[in-house]
């Protein structure tokens, strides 16, 4: 009685940004209780389902201690930064009257959700409840369809300033002129723009001027950082070539300035033959623009020939292998109903490797227990 709830999961790409994460709660929606149009965008409702994945792993007796003015929980919605200040939260509620525990995202009070029951529960790493509605975060409308006039598209640059950590990309591209190309290009394939932060411009060694680069070149480098498709993490994740053409490789030929893609001790890694960056963060994810944080800065061998030695901050001047962000320890369980856990975009592989395994575990069993459900 899941099966359409499982199908969006899956169809969305959300279930593999799951894969990274530890401490979550998920809140499935019965096919008996899901109430949207037919004709509803993608982009909506990956939000929508987003809005359904808590980055807090809470149980019935947590939801039942919820103190009487309510206690905020953020969701998947807000790390991908399209929910202004903690509008990608929710808001969970107890009648100790009726025993029912009510969620409902902040300033849409016309949407709620009731808690039906407990489906599964791995302690500390994962819960799965069942709900009695879609919850839809706010401005966001379920019975709306795709007619209409098209969205206008996003606009690069101030997504980037938003994120507070790439204002000297945000200065490069508005400069060069390129990123009206990109924003026109959100078309169609859509884009996936890797973005260094502003602390891998600063470890640039001396040896590379970028700023010194006449324009048609730093616009390359630009460009290579661009792939003329859209990926959300979960794709770049699995990618079955791993060698990928650039928006550079379209000005120069096939074969040139393309970007190995893979994953290294959990992390995507993107390696261009002078440096190798991983993914940091999710700037924007929404199909059809995502919009990635990187270690380093991309550096095409085409440009900065292939013996360059390039300072990745370790101080050696030598090619090294970018170690993988941090996983933080889940959080104990009588912490909830305290200050709201605001989780890093991204987790990736620094645990050992049993809470990796743990996690993909855990994020199996979301899909066992939802499989099995549906033959009862």
């Amino acid at each position: 009685h899941l099966s359409i709830f499982t199908s969006l999961l899956a169809s969305s790409g959300i279930s593999a940004d799951l894969d990274r994460r530890t401490s979550l709660t998920i809140l499935a929606v019965p096919n008996s209780h899901l109430r949207f149009s037919p004709t509803a965008s993608p982009a909506t409702l990956a939000d929508v389902l987003r809005c359904h994945v808590l980055l807090q792993y809470l149980t019935w007796s947590d939801l039942r201690r919820t103190p009487p003015a309510g206690a905020l929980v953020t969701t998947l919605l807000q790390t991908t930064g399209y929910a202004p200040t903690n509008l990608g939260s929710l808001n969970i509620t107890f009648d100790p009257t009726s025993g029912v525990v009510s969620l409902h995202p902040l300033n849409n009070s016309t949407v709620s959700a009731n808690v039906l029951s407990l489906l599964k529960t791995v302690p500390y790493n994962l819960s799965i409840f069942t709900v009695d509605s879609l919850l839809a975060p706010h401005g966001v409308d379920l019975m709306a369809s795709e007619a209409g006039p098209p969205s206008p598209p996003l606009n690069i640059t101030r997504a980037l300033i938003d994120g507070h950590n790439f204002n000297v990309a945000a200065a490069m591209l508005a400069a060069s002129g390129v990123v009206e190309e990109f924003e026109a290009d959100e078309g169609g394939a859509g884009i996936t723009l890797f973005v260094p932060t502003d602390q891998a411009f600063a470890n640039l060694p001396s040896t590379v001027q970028l700023q010194a680069l006449p324009a048609e070149k730093k616009s390359l480098v630009l460009k290579f950082h661009v792939l003329h498709s859209y990926y959300p993490l979960g794709s770049l994740e699995s990618i079955v070539n791993p060698v990928q053409p650039t928006l550079a490789t379209e000005d120069n030929g096939a074969g040139s300035f393309t970007l190995n893609i893979s994953r290294v001790n959990g992390s995507v890694a993107i390696n261009t033959g002078i440096v190798q960056a991983v993914v940091t963060q999710t700037v924007i994810d929404e199909n059809p623009v995502a919009i990635f944080g990187v270690s380093k800065v991309l550096l095409p061998r085409e440009i900065f020939g292939k013996d360059v030695e390039v300072n990745l901050g370790n101080g050696s001047g030598t090619f090294v292998e970018a170690k993988p962000p941090e996983v933080g320890a889940a959080p104990p369980e009588e912490g909830y109903g305290g200050p709201t856990s605001h989780l890093g975009e991204i987790s990736g592989g620094g645990r050992s490797g049993g809470g990796v395994m743990n996690l993909r575990s855990s994020w199996g069993l979301v899909v066992l227990c939802v499989g099995i459900l549906l033959y009862v």
